[in-house]
């Protein structure tokens, strides 16, 4: 399809009227009715007149060009394949976050990883059940390796005596290859994907992914014809377009908790960003992870003085984690450390599901919000070394229970 005329739209099924074509064609919300959300995604290619009548539809929440999405590449800080802490035992991540001395594994917890596919064969993946769908058109499978490195971080079980896993008692695992076998994807893949591991009953969503905004902008140029100033302009309408199309996705996940009977709660947690560099520069936190009601995620690194954020590592994160000399699965069956905010994110999603587990346990509502509220009340800013500004590490360093 060409470039710019191919749209997302976000539906919101669970709103659909039965009522005849001489009553109201749209459910009243209010403090009388309340309505079940259930989001659906369809893509098309649209002009401006189909466009400003989807915007009359009542069952549409909202429309946006589908952009280029990518996976956030690690970072080359001087990564090698052994750490001094993996020695003991444990990665030095599972141990900053207090999964090591947990009481939960995750047990009984859903959690999805979208992002390049996984490994199945790995060792760090046994006894685990793999659900795998395809929404790249490259098949299922990582031929990337950055999909089952992340996947590592949050169930992985032990490999040659190292644990990598934050919640390795997971057992059920939704993975969604919504980037291809070059780290590529668009909108389309993305919120397909999203759309899948919700309606497959997914606990935490995992999403080490950004928005390619330089990328739509040449795309603009090389198959429109555009001016760079024209393309510019055109790439931040979309970016803000699909910006409100994840902040309505999230809403209606919210809201599909909150009035739906026996409907599982979704906590979705994706990477800030790589594109800082301190001290020179900050930017702030990227699309998905910027969406209202996303858990926007900072990389952490150690230090002689205590953890401090990553030099790339994006500002303004809701929480932090560790990002730096991360070690986890690498394709083939072995260990491997990288470093990024995409290394830092799969820790975060592997303590909510340690936080899921203890909230199912516990006599409290088994709510997403339950959850949130428990592990953002947990993290600790005690790590830290003196000084250190909220903007950019967020509430602290995630902490399991």
């Amino acid at each position: 399809m060409p470039v710019g005329k191919k749209y997302c739209i976000l539906r919101d099924l669970g709103g659909v009227s039965m009522a005849s074509p001489f009553d109201s064609a749209r459910p009243t919300i209010g403090p009388l009715i309340e309505v079940v959300s259930e989001p659906h995604v369809e893509v098309a290619e649209l002009d401006k007149r189909e466009i400003r009548e989807l915007a009359r539809d009542p069952e549409v929440r909202a429309v946006a060009p589908v952009m280029p999405t990518k996976l956030i590449r690690p970072v080359e800080m001087g990564n090698h394949r052994e750490t001094g802490e993996a020695s003991t035992g444990v990665t030095w991540g599972v141990k900053a976050v207090g999964a090591d001395v947990s009481r939960c594994s995750g047990a009984n917890v859903v959690v999805s990883v979208l992002d390049t596919g996984i490994d199945a064969t790995h060792p760090a993946f046994n006894g685990v059940n793999l659900v795998q769908e395809d929404f790249s058109g490259s098949g299922i499978g990582d031929k990337f390796g950055h999909g089952t490195h992340c996947a590592g971080t949050i169930f992985g079980r032990a490999v040659a005596g190292t644990r990598i896993g934050v919640a390795p008692g997971v057992t059920k695992a939704l993975i969604g290859k919504v980037l291809d076998d070059n780290g590529g994807g668009d909108t389309e893949m993305l919120l397909r994907g999203m759309e899948w591991a919700l309606h497959q009953g997914a606990q935490v969503i995992s999403m080490s992914i950004g928005y390619d905004f330089p990328g739509y902008v040449q795309s603009l140029i090389d198959f429109l014809g555009l001016r760079p100033d024209v393309a510019t302009s055109k790439a931040l309408e979309a970016y803000r377009a699909n910006l409100r199309l994840f902040d309505a996705l999230m809403q209606l996940i919210a809201r599909r908790e909150a009035l739906g009977e026996g409907i599982v709660g979704t906590i979705v947690t994706a990477a800030a960003g790589n594109e800082s560099f301190r001290p020179e520069f900050e930017i702030a936190v990227a699309l998905p992870a910027a969406a209202e009601g996303v858990v926007s995620v900072g990389a952490l690194e150690q230090t002689p003085n205590g953890l401090v954020p990553a030099v790339f590592s994006n500002t303004f994160p809701q929480i932090s984690a560790p990002g730096v000399d991360i070690l986890s699965a690498e394709l083939g069956g072995e260990l491997v450390a990288a470093s990024g905010t995409s290394m830092a994110t799969p820790h975060v999603a592997g303590v909510l599901a340690l936080w899921w587990e203890e909230v199912m346990k516990s006599p409290v509502p088994v709510k997403a919000a339950t959850v949130m509220a428990r592990m953002l009340a947990h993290a600790s800013v005690t790590p830290f070394a003196p000084n250190m500004d909220i903007e950019d590490r967020g509430i602290g360093i995630v902490r399991a229970p």
